[in-house]
């Protein structure tokens, strides 16, 4: 009965893609309060029509349960190779990992809860175009 739960829980709703973008993001709360008005550097190396899977920088560690809770907010360009103006998204995180060899960075993986619908298709176009060329 164990597979069975696990195969539904790991099913996704959109095909990802292992690559090195860019992406820019800052922090955004209405609940907590956040000092800095930062724009971090960071790369995802997965991404997909659903979110992205972000390596960075948190400024506090403290934000951890606020992030997990859903109480701060990721706002993302990414910097797709392919077009000329950055995708936008807001974004929620759905875990944190930490990156053993590098203390100050961590993976995050991040859902869309807000994106343009034509943000989105150019996504899904670079992974079907992606795909092709495999």
């Amino acid at each position: 009965m164990t597979s069975v739960i696990e195969s539904f829980s790991q099913r996704r709703e959109f095909v990802r893609l292992h690559t090195e973008i860019p992406v820019r993001y800052k922090f955004l709360s209405k609940e907590v309060e956040i000092p800095e008005d930062s724009v971090f550097e960071g790369s995802t190396s997965q991404i997909g029509g659903g979110g992205l899977m972000l390596h960075g920088r948190i400024p506090s560690f403290n934000w951890i349960p606020a992030l997990l809770m859903g109480k701060i907010h990721l706002g993302v360009n990414l910097l797709l190779p392919s077009l000329d103006q950055a995708i936008k998204g807001l974004c929620q995180v759905s875990w944190i990992e930490e990156i053993p060899e590098n203390r100050d960075r961590c993976s995050m993986g991040l859902r869309f809860i807000d994106i343009e619908k034509e943000d989105q298709d150019q996504v899904m176009k670079y992974l079907i175009r992606s795909q092709v060329r495999r």
